[in-house]
């Protein structure tokens, strides 16, 4: 056993790293609910706030907000990464550290269970128990939320969610290596803690936003694509053309607009933040308004494009395995 492990090449070794966590935390998930209640990364969430809480103050200027946030970017991730980066020469065996990484990084694998229970909920006109269990994956106010808009807020935030906290994970973790997973992991709750759709984050958010904003860039472009291939026999053309002036830009928008497309739903547009009405673009304003059946049919899209791709990267190390 130890020989046929240590004759895979580093790519496959990662792939299957990556797939023993799935596997682990899909288990947990499922079975071990206890276990996942909270994130083993949950302490930085309050260091963010602590930290914010220091330096964030609202009678600054704009650019000193500006800066106040660069410099708490730079504070936090600037050591942390020299001190991990110099710790794993200390670790003698490379790849379970680098197992540990991933596992703290990847989420947890209860996005779709909350989904469900969401569309459940809906189902028996349980409009509050809907919004309790939606409430904690998001910023937005849902008292307010109709039955239409607690699924469009669903829909959004489970595709969102899964970009951020799997997608981009496995991403980065195959392409650059486990510490740069964590890394963007813990840039992507600071991001949740900081947004800048909330007044007091407006300024002080902007660096760590664009930086996750960069780092999101290719992977959901990738994944567009595959959304938009299974649009194939569909509108495909149509709808391809209609994202035409969106992959360049630096936000989410192509993204929930392909989803919408492939689904044939309305989403995005107005919403509330801190009880301030924030005014979003509206993607597919001629589709459907969404229903509680389609925040299933998402995540079922959602689902299969995450474990196609998966699929298509362990193809891709067994295929390096067999060339080498």
């Amino acid at each position: 056993m130890a020989n046929w492990f240590t004759q895979l090449n580093d790519f496959s070794i990662d792939v299957l790293l990556l797939i023993v966590v799935i596997l682990l935390k899909l288990f947990m998930a499922h079975f071990l609910p206890i276990l996942t209640k909270n994130e083993p990364l949950q302490f930085f969430n309050w260091y963010c706030q602590q930290l914010a809480s220091k330096v964030n103050k609202s009678n600054n200027s704009i650019s000193q907000q500006h800066i106040s946030g660069f410099i708490a970017v730079l504070i936090t991730f600037l050591p942390l990464s020299i001190i991990l980066w110099l710790f794993e020469d200390f670790i003698a065996v490379t790849w379970l550290w680098h197992a540990i990484l991933l596992y703290l990084a990847i989420g947890n694998f209860k996005l779709s269970l909350a989904s469900k229970a969401i569309s459940q909920s809906l189902s028996l006109k349980q409009n509050h128990l809907a919004k309790q269990t939606l409430k904690p994956w998001i910023l937005r106010n849902v008292d307010n939320l109709s039955t239409m808009g607690i699924a469009k807020t669903t829909i959004e935030m489970q595709l969102l969610r899964y970009l951020q906290n799997y997608l981009l994970i496995a991403f980065y973790f195959l392409s650059v290596g486990a510490l740069s997973a964590l890394l963007i992991k813990l840039a992507i709750m600071m991001h949740y803690c900081w947004n800048t759709k909330l007044n007091k984050y407006h300024h002080f958010g902007h660096f760590i936003s664009l930086v996750v904003t960069l780092v999101q860039w290719l992977p959901n472009r990738i994944f567009t694509l595959m959304i938009m291939l299974t649009c194939i026999g569909n509108n495909a053309l149509k709808n391809t053309k209609k994202l035409s002036g969106q992959w360049f830009n630096l936000n989410n928008n192509i993204v929930i607009h392909s989803l919408a497309l492939s689904l044939n739903i309305q989403l995005a547009g107005v919403a509330m933040y801190n009880d301030v009405k924030l005014r979003r673009k509206s993607f597919n304003d001629n589709g459907n308004q969404p229903q509680t059946s389609d925040i299933l049919a998402a995540n079922k899209v959602i689902l299969h494009i995450f474990y196609f791709l998966l699929a298509l990267t362990i193809l891709t190390a067994i295929t390096t395995l067999l060339i080498h």
